[in-house]
């Protein structure tokens, strides 16, 4: 796959996992709760634990091209903010849009 390729699939991947907590009541789309529905804090315990799983899938791709970089605390910031704005549209659809239950 080409370094273009990965990164439009980082993206992808990034995307989904940011909006994953908010289109579902299920812990990581697959775990069923006990609470119905989950709590914004849970919502947000799982953002976290997904951006560092697409993290991971970029820090995969970028092993497998042979250029791991060193990052600083400014690459994490900006990331984390990234992906916080990709959680957006799940977030706006959760919180923000009336629904007919």
């Amino acid at each position: 796959m080409s370094q273009s390729a990965s990164v439009w699939v980082v993206l992808l991947v990034a995307l989904v996992a940011a909006n994953l907590p908010f289109f579902n009541d299920r812990l990581f789309g697959a775990i069923p709760l006990p609470s119905r529905p989950k709590s914004l804090a849970v919502r947000f315990a799982e953002l976290v634990v997904l951006y560092f799983l697409a993290g991971g899938v970029g820090f995969l791709f970028e092993r497998r091209a042979g250029q791991i970089a060193p990052q600083g605390w400014e690459f994490y910031a900006v990331t984390s903010a990234l992906f916080i704005v990709l959680a957006f549209p799940g977030f706006t659809w959760r919180y923000l849009m009336k629904h007919r239950h």
